[in-house]
């Protein structure tokens, strides 16, 4: 257990390797897509390319960080039900689903959508749009997506089963750190009190001098 234990830290390291520099793609697209929109405004002209690359690269974040929301337990869920449960109950539940829910519907579309990009790929498969991009790295994103989704619910189902041993600690409790503008505030409003503060001190000894 401690092998499979070490080799979903390796899988959870290389998700978040994955997650750390996918998610740059959303700069990306926001000033592909402001630059488009620039450009047919100011000097009424426009690509086909220049849409499609936002299809493209939005969906490229959307397969790719699948994984990476996983590992974060980021994926929507209903908790109504095994919110109550215990934290053993809840690691059994979500064993159930990987096994039989989540890795058959991942290994599935990833070997159907494989023989869709190698057709796209041999018949070198251009968009129907004017001045549109090929289509097979888009068809290749489906396959990766769900490759990287596979390996990591593998990673997920060793740490559960790994908790259930006593072996892990419980994997389904999120870590909501403080985000930089959380941290900001607080130190605003910790400055405002050691302010108030201040000017407290300061008007009992104004007070204090007056009267004497």
């Amino acid at each position: 257990m401690k092998a499979l234990l070490a080799l979903s830290a390796l899988i959870d390291r290389m998700s978040e390797r994955v997650g750390h520099a996918i998610y740059w793609l959303v700069l990306v697209t926001v000033v592909i897509s402001a630059a488009n929109a620039v450009v047919r405004k100011a000097f009424n002209w426009s690509s086909n390319s220049l849409l499609e690359i936002q299809w493209y690269l939005f969906s490229m974040i959307f397969l790719f960080l699948a994984g990476y929301t996983l590992k974060h337990n980021e994926h929507v869920r209903i908790d109504i039900i095994t919110g109550r449960m215990s934290a053993r109950a809840r690691a059994a539940i979500d064993i159930f689903g990987t096994l039989f829910f989540l890795l058959p519907m991942a290994i599935l579309i990833m070997k159907l959508s494989w023989p869709v990009f190698v057709d796209a790929y041999t018949r070198n498969e251009v968009s129907t749009n004017a001045g549109g991009l090929t289509i097979w790295p888009a068809r290749l994103m489906v396959p990766i997506g769900f490759a990287l989704l596979i390996v990591q619910a593998v990673s997920e189902l060793i740490k559960r089963v790994g908790f259930l041993q006593g072996l892990a600690p419980d994997p389904s409790e999120k870590i909501v750190a403080k985000t930089a503008e959380e941290e900001l505030a607080e130190e605003i409003l910790r400055s405002r009190g050691d302010l108030a503060v201040a000017t407290e001190i300061e008007q009992i000894g104004t007070e204090k001098k007056a009267r004497s």
